[in-house]
Parts: structure tokens; sequence; C-alpha cells
């Protein structure tokens, strides 16, 4: 059988959709981004204060082979009112003092920023940071580090 048109257009097939992502594939992808950031995120903050506190150990361990190197120089290490500035600036009573020992004042702060503790014992002394909590004892990222030079 014949079909007859009365003038109409027959409707055409739809064009292929615009290339895109759907909305479903954007939150599969964004769920799948979520997921991963969830394991990664906490796995690199631990890891930063790992690395800190390594940064404070070398640094520690950088301060007192200083002192070291000011002791030889000047017959004696800094008293306690002089502290660690002595090894950037020349105190007065340095006859020998051959620095500065340290390239810059930033070397004075541990990696929180806050300054290092020197302490005099006797013959000994002592360069300490207490941590990212700034409080004695402490785990982790917390825990104090220091360094004693006899």
């Amino acid at each position: 059988m014949a079909r007859f048109s009365l003038g109409r257009k027959k409707a055409e097939p739809a064009k292929s959709r615009l290339p895109g992502y759907t909305l479903t594939e954007m939150l599969v992808v964004i769920a799948i981004i979520g997921l991963i950031a969830a394991v990664v995120i906490p796995q690199t903050i631990g890891q930063l204060g790992k690395a800190q506190s390594r940064a404070a150990k070398l640094q520690v361990q950088s301060l007192t082979a200083a002192l070291e190197l000011y002791q030889g120089d000047n017959g004696r290490f800094p008293t306690a009112q002089e502290g660690l500035q002595v090894l950037l600036v020349k105190p007065p009573s340095a006859d020998n003092w051959n620095g500065p020992y340290l390239h810059s004042k930033d070397q004075l702060k541990d990696p929180w920023g806050n300054p290092y503790r020197y302490t005099v014992d006797g013959a000994s002394v002592t360069v300490a940071s207490l941590g990212a909590d700034n409080k004695p004892g402490g785990d982790g990222a917390n825990r104090d580090v220091s360094a004693s030079v006899p």
C-alpha cells in the first residue's frame, strides 16, 4: 500500500547529541576523586609532621656544630645570657670571634617558628626544640628534639 503525504514533512530522526559528559559521569568522577583524596590527604599530613621533626633534628645538629666552632675560636661556649645570638653577631667579650657561624637568624627558629632553647650546664650546653606543641614531652611531631655538646 502506498502512503500519501498531505504536505507534511516527515519528522527526521534526532541528530546525535553534542559531545560531552552526562551528569552521571561527572558525579562518578567526582566521587572517585573524593575517595582518593580521603586516602591520600591524611597520609600526606602525617608525612609533613615527620618531615618537620627530621628538619628540627638536623637544625639542632647544625647549631651544635656551630657552637663547637665558636668554642674552638673563643675557648668557651656562649653564656646563657649571650644565647645563640652570638653565632650571628659578635659579642663584646669574644676577642677571637670568627663568625658569623650561621647564615641567617632564621636558623635560630625551629620548623614550627619557635626559638631554639639554649641551656648551659657547667661545661656542657644543650640546644633543644619542644616540638610542634612547644611543650615538654610528647610523641610524633610533638616530641622534643635536643642535642648536647660536652
